[in-house]
């Protein structure tokens, strides 16, 4: 009688948690999709070619989101040139080359781990206190991408590592029977099966950047640029910092601007995010 009982608790427990975590789980989808039905239904009727392709104004019809998104593909593409290289080479040295027995390892492993959990706001102090006293730098698009770029740093460090963990040893032994050095086998083993992990890292970390604010805004990002930025050295806008400034007047159009704006945001980080997804089932096919 006692193990029957004890089992209907257990089939109780079992059933409760788990619909609590399914409710949870429809809770947070329910408001999400309250949330972005309205900002679609607000802001779908001011998204045409003349919005994409127009530069910002003070009168709502006339107000364009260009400048705005040119200067976000600047900063990804210059933070992507900086991390990219910084991050996978940190991730081969620490899993391949460091001692992990030295003090210097756990270090940088206590240090790397703690930074990527930082607010962004802090690197953007950060970046105010060095990059902002740089006058040439002041307000331009290298100093956004400097201040973001040490803000993924260490999430792409995290994930590349993990990818790097989980390279097969019977396959690293493999190639050292071969007679391949280091080197070669790092090129020929270990970063070909851990590409699909350090792809989707690295593509979830820089759609991370591209919706950030608040760095940028510390750091001296202009909220109404009228020009295209023509070099790393250029003011500059981006889309967050377009978003907030749309948000914060009063009239309710560009209210509505910024809710068109949020949807173009939306579909860069969509897209961004479904690349890693094909970019990691792909070359998980292939490993297999």
């Amino acid at each position: 009688m006692i193990l029957v009982n004890n089992l209907k608790a257990r089939k109780f427990k079992d059933k409760f948690f788990k619909y609590l975590f399914l409710s949870s789980i429809v809770f947070c989808l329910l408001f999400l999709l309250i949330l972005l039905s309205g900002i679609f239904s607000t802001g779908i009727k001011w998204i045409s070619m003349k919005f994409l392709t127009s530069t910002p104004s003070r009168i709502p019809s006339r107000a364009g989101f260009l400048p705005a998104i040119v200067g976000s593909f600047y900063l990804i593409g210059t933070i992507g040139l900086i991390t990219v290289p910084i991050g996978i080479g940190s991730a081969i040295y620490l899993e391949q080359y460091s001692n992990k027995k030295s003090w210097f390892y756990s270090f940088l492993e206590i240090n790397i781990s703690n930074l990527a959990g930082v607010p962004a706001i802090v690197y953007g102090l950060l970046g105010l206190a060095i990059f902002s006293r740089i006058h040439s730098i002041r307000g331009s698009v290298l100093s956004g991408a400097l201040v973001l770029s040490l803000m993924i740093l260490p999430v792409i460090i995290v994930s590349a590592r993990e990818a790097v963990k989980a390279v097969p040893s019977i396959l690293i032994e493999a190639a050292y029977g071969l007679g391949m050095t280091k080197w070669q086998m790092i090129k020929a083993v270990v970063i070909p099966y851990a590409a699909p992990g350090m792809l989707t890292g690295i593509i979830l970390s820089l759609s991370r950047a591209i919706g950030e604010s608040a760095p940028l805004l510390v750091v001296g990002a202009a909220s109404m640029v009228t020009k295209l930025p023509s070099s790393l050295l250029s003011k500059y806008t981006a889309m967050p910092i377009q978003i907030f400034q749309w948000s914060s007047y009063p009239k309710k159009d560009f209210q509505d601007l910024a809710a068109a704006g949020i949807m173009v945001l939306l579909f860069f980080l969509l897209s961004a995010n479904s690349v890693a997804i094909i970019l990691r089932n792909k070359y998980q096919k292939e490993r297999e």
